[in-house]
């Protein structure tokens, strides 16, 4: 048994020796397949070398990979055709609101190089042996190049873009104010979308020297926007002001009358200018006045007044009765309004009557009268008759006849001397009320009344006897109201 199990494991030692004695004889396959991969190789070797050669040659004279010139592909282009093709595609796109856009191309405006030696020094900085790693390495592939315009076609291109249309751009408006309420609101702003051309034309030519491609007018500032918006500090303090105005409330009184100004007027009265500058109108303040002096001024208005005789009679003319300072009462009432004030007021007079009373009955019940045709005089104080006596009055025949109306006393003075062209003389009590006609005394005179001033009357003055003269002198106050009827 040992000996068979020992016979069976050196069979196969001496199978494998078999074997080995064989290979021999297999061995010149293999080192044909090795030539043959080896001419393979020399071959595929030559073939690259004469690509890279080859290509090598071609980027001699055209631009490796990866090259851009203001950021266009100009791989494999001659200097010339990528000159070209740079101009071609060119084109500065202006982006503007409301997702519009417009475009001006290299055409429009004549565009061209500043300079092409750019060109050549990027091309001479490419190794073209070194094509193959040009896509890993930016250095010497990209660069930028300056341009040159035709000023006359690039503003004639501005001129015809659509934003610079009329019909298509809304004019930017500043903030406004509404007056609702009895108060001031600020009204928003209006951007709209007017280009300011100017800014523009910087924007593009400056664009078009760089080779820029597109601009944002929004962005870049173009657009001419409101000065003064809702949000402008100018614009809130303008509102608060105007408040403040239409705040005010003045009441005129006119003795039992009253005139009330509020702001539903005065708003009208006011502007905002183009600085947002509040402006009160002062010609509007002044009309105001103008209208109260109009209608509760009585110099010179006709009166109905019941005479001592016991008729009722229209009297006009003088210089008696109220006048509003319509130039002093208009600065106050600019006044009360700028500083928001609510008050109840009489207005500045220029003149006030002597009585309180307004209207028609200013002339109150302490009066001088003076009936012409009578030639006779009364003088009542606090309703009561205080003298009366005849006159002398105005000459007719030499026509000075003394005027009808209502007058008031300037000023009374004692022991002065009346002068004109052809008299003077000393009088002891000297009451003017128009001009140089008034009340006085004449001691030359031995009678008054009938008919004298016809024919021998004053040069228009009241002439009295001296008592009456006195009395009178003695009890009347400035102002009084002197009536001639």
């Amino acid at each position: 048994m040992g000996d068979t199990e020992d016979e069976f494991k050196v069979k196969p030692q001496e199978e494998e020796k078999e074997k080995l004695i064989e290979d021999p004889k297999e061995d010149p396959l293999p080192n044909k397949k090795r030539k043959r991969i080896g001419a393979g190789i020399a071959i595929s070797l030559c073939m690259l070398l004469f690509l890279y050669f080859g290509i090598t040659k071609y980027f001699t004279n055209h631009f490796c990979f990866e090259s851009e010139i203001n950021s266009v592909d100009v791989t494999g282009k001659t200097i010339e055709e990528a000159k070209g093709l740079i101009l071609q595609k060119y084109s500065l796109n202006l982006k503007e609101r409301e997702g519009k856009t417009e475009q001006i191309k290299a055409s429009d405006v004549g565009l061209k190089y500043s300079s092409e030696e750019e060109f050549i020094k990027l091309k001479n900085s490419q190794n073209p042996f070194g094509w193959v790693l040009a896509s890993f390495k930016a250095k010497n592939t990209k660069m930028s190049v300056e341009f040159s315009y035709d000023n006359d076609l690039l503003n004639e291109r501005i001129d015809r873009l659509a934003c610079f249309n009329s019909s298509k751009f809304t004019e930017p408006k500043n903030a406004s104010f509404k007056y609702s309420d009895f108060a001031y609101v600020i009204v928003d702003e209006v951007p709209g979308n007017k280009v300011a051309k100017d800014v523009l034309s910087n924007l593009v030519a400056n664009a078009l020297s760089k080779g820029e491609t597109e601009i944002d007018l929004e962005s870049a500032g173009a657009y001419i926007r409101p000065e003064y918006t809702s949000k402008s500090e100018k614009t809130i303090e303008a509102r608060d002001l105007l408040n403040k105005y239409v705040s005010a409330k003045i009441d005129y009184t006119f003795g039992e009358a009253k005139e009330s100004l509020e702001g539903s007027t005065i708003h009208q009265w006011l502007e905002v200018d183009q600085n947002f500058e509040v402006k009160l109108n002062e010609s509007k303040a002044k009309d105001y006045i103008d209208a109260l002096s109009k209608t509760y001024n009585t110099v010179g208005m006709t009166r109905s007044f019941a005479t001592s005789s016991g008729t009722t009679i229209n009297i006009g003319g003088g210089d008696y009765g109220w006048s509003i300072n319509v130039a002093k009462e208009t600065q106050n009432l600019i006044a009360a309004i700028k500083e928001g004030q609510t008050i109840t007021k009489e207005p500045d007079y220029s003149q006030k009557a002597f009585s309180l009373s307004h209207e028609n009955k200013d002339i109150g019940n302490t009066y001088v009268e003076i009936d012409l045709t009578k030639q006779h005089v009364w003088f009542y104080k606090d309703g009561s008759l205080i003298v009366q006596g005849n006159v002398v009055t105005g000459n007719l025949g030499t026509g000075h006849a003394t005027p009808q109306g209502v007058y008031r006393l300037k000023y009374k003075q004692s022991n002065t001397v009346l002068k004109g062209s052809d008299y003077a003389v000393p009088v002891t009590f000297w009451m003017p009320f128009n001009g140089g006609i008034g009340l006085h005394d004449a001691s030359w005179r031995s009678e008054f009344g009938g008919r004298i001033y016809e024919t021998n009357g004053s040069h228009g003055c009241v002439n009295m006897p001296s008592n009456v003269a006195k009395t009178i002198f003695d009890n009347i106050d400035v102002n009084t109201p002197i009536i001639c009827n």
